[in-house]
């Protein structure tokens, strides 16, 4: 199990861990999503839904931890636990017009949605693009 948990993670370490690797802040509830899209007009605003029990959601997050290199005053980077905030993720694909897919990423600048995508291919979205 060793070496599963090494390429996949172990669900346990990474979950715990998941906000201090990054700056992420915490999306857990529907007024934040307003305030995203009023903060989207002044800095991109992405969101990276994840499901805590999913294998290949934590490789694609670890994936992403690992070539993300921003700032906190170039991004806000908001992490979304679906399965405890599952309203919130409905929230999220109703707003902004995206079929919710896990794990996914959402970037958002001047109220839309300008990239998404899910699975492996989040980690093809080339962030710098939306600065």
């Amino acid at each position: 199990m060793g070496l599963l948990n090494n390429i996949f993670g172990n669900k346990n370490s990474i979950d715990k861990k998941v906000e201090s690797d990054l700056p992420w802040i915490a999306l857990v509830s529907l007024s934040q999503l307003e305030e995203i899209e009023t903060k989207s007009a002044n800095r991109v605003q992405v969101i990276f839904k994840h499901s805590t029990t999913c294998g290949i959601s934590r490789m694609v997050m670890n994936m992403f931890k690992s070539s993300y290199n921003y700032s906190e005053n170039q991004i806000d980077l908001y992490y979304l636990d679906l399965l405890s905030f599952r309203e919130v993720s409905n929230g999220v694909a109703e707003k902004f017009k995206v079929m919710h897919q896990s794990p996914q990423l959402l970037v958002i600048r001047n109220g839309s949605v300008v990239a998404h995508d899910s699975h492996g291919s989040i980690n093809e979205i080339s962030l710098e693009k939306y600065l």
